[in-house]
């Protein structure tokens, strides 16, 4: 029993033994819940906003796409077959694809020969597996629908190569570094545009290149 009920006990059972009934007043006191540290009030009865550690996306950048199942069949046929030919290591494969072309896509900005032999020139390895990668890698990334409507019309992988380098969100950045080094961001950043290997293939299906440079 506590010393101030064992206090108040006796001076009512005294007050009772004098024959002198007392009403003994009580008040209540309301207890307010502590605030947690960190969680007053804003001013102007605004409530605190969570930090999401999220760069806003640029309102004026294209929407991105990462389901191909928004595609046009012939613009996921071939999406696919370049992707199959990727993962395979498969060189021939590659040209074949490549050869159902009606015209042949572009490779390079300049002249080429063989396109396969120029590709595997061009691949670090000397044997094209170092590109087919870079093809297989750029084909996962997120893409845009440019220029709906007009002869122009394509879907580009990656998203990058129409997208403002200067509004990366971090998970877009990630993204990014699955393709490049950090040297090639800083280097596209300083040249304004994506300068990497890109895909552009038309509504119809047609693949009009995979290139890199600007």
């Amino acid at each position: 029993m506590g010393r101030v009920f064992k206090t108040v006990f006796l001076i009512a059972c005294l007050a009772s033994g004098a024959g002198q009934a007392k009403t003994v007043q009580t008040e209540t006191i309301p207890i307010l819940p502590q605030e947690a540290p960190g969680t007053a009030a804003e001013p102007d009865g605004e409530a605190a906003q969570p930090e999401t550690g999220q760069v806003a996306q640029d309102q004026d950048a294209p929407q991105v796409y990462y389901s191909t199942e928004m595609l046009p069949k012939p613009v996921a046929r071939m999406h696919a077959q370049l992707k199959e030919a990727a993962l395979m290591g498969d060189m021939s494969r590659l040209r074949m694809v490549l050869e159902s072309n009606e015209l042949p896509p572009t490779l390079s900005f300049g002249k080429i020969g063989d396109p396969i032999e120029f590709l595997k020139e061009s691949s670090g390895d000397g044997e094209g597996f170092e590109i087919l990668a870079i093809l297989a890698d750029v084909l996962d990334a997120g893409f845009v629908h440019v220029d709906a409507g007009t002869p122009q019309e394509m879907y580009i992988w990656p998203y990058f190569a129409h997208y403002p380098l200067d509004s990366l969100t971090p998970d877009q950045k990630v993204e990014l570094y699955r393709i490049v080094t950090a040297g090639d961001y800083a280097e596209m950043k300083d040249f304004g545009a994506w300068s990497f290997y890109r895909v552009g293939i038309g509504p119809d299906g047609t693949l009009h290149y995979f290139v890199a440079g600007d």
